[in-house]
């Protein structure tokens, strides 16, 4: 069952060398700030404002769909995006997660942060790359972090999601090693590296967490089931450079 009951925003900052400008929090399990399935939706609301005030942020909320659509500060859609890429300063690029790995970026020079939902559905469609895209800087510049998320222990897949990513990325075979009866146990820390790798972006911090192994600290949709609960991962600019 999910918390019922208002609770200190756990977690803390991603550990990266991000420029001083640009800040980040990652909740822990504890405030619920997931709609999509909760039984509780006037106390996610409630969750939700208390971090906007304890961050001194605007976060933007996602509708989250395993896509590829990118929030930006011209196209602010809610509905149907999985990542959000923003230039003004006060302004929160945050994503749900609960097994999913949620990627945040910045750039060490530009005033330009993101945020990308990153399941397999969407990493394999490209999330990543659309989020650089929208970022518009040059990727050797970048830096990513990466949260916690189901890890190579728990995460096992069909042979067609294998052959999914090897079809854009023969080296994704790595990400894989072999389970029983045609299975694969899958990286999603791993595949997300190789992408980001081909696009430029080589200072990749954070993957260390799973979700389901450390289901005492965060919220694991494969463990808990529909009942379990969304984590938010935000980055922002205090400042501009």
């Amino acid at each position: 069952m999910r918390e019922r009951t208002v609770t200190p925003l756990p977690g803390g900052p991603a550990d990266w060398p991000a420029p001083p400008w640009v800040r980040t929090w990652s909740t822990r399990r504890g405030p619920d700030l997931g709609l999509q399935g909760s039984t509780a939706p006037e106390l996610v609301h409630q969750h939700r404002q208390w971090l906007a005030q304890t961050l001194r942020i605007r976060p933007w909320w996602l509708t989250q769909v395993h896509g590829v659509e990118v929030r930006t500060d011209r196209d602010e859609r809610e509905e149907g995006a999985d990542a959000a890429v923003t230039r003004q300063t006060g302004i929160g690029c945050l994503v749900l997660t609960a097994d999913c790995l949620p990627v945040l970026f910045c750039h060490e020079r530009e005033p330009v942060v993101g945020a990308a939902h990153a399941g397999w559905r969407g990493l394999a469609a490209g999330v990543l790359e659309h989020t650089l895209q929208a970022m518009a800087v040059d990727p050797a510049g970048v830096l990513a972090w990466l949260g916690p998320a189901i890890g190579p222990q728990a995460f096992e897949v069909g042979a067609e999601v294998r052959a999914h990513f090897l079809r854009s990325q023969p080296e994704a075979g790595e990400a894989f090693r072999p389970g029983q009866e045609g299975r694969w146990w899958a990286d999603l820390p791993a595949l997300a590296r190789l992408r980001l790798a081909r696009l430029g972006v080589t200072r990749i911090y954070g993957g260390g967490h799973c979700t389901v192994r450390e289901n005492e600290l965060f919220y694991s949709y494969r463990k808990e089931g529909p009942g379990a609960g969304r984590m938010g991962h935000v980055v922002w600019m205090a400042e501009q450079p």
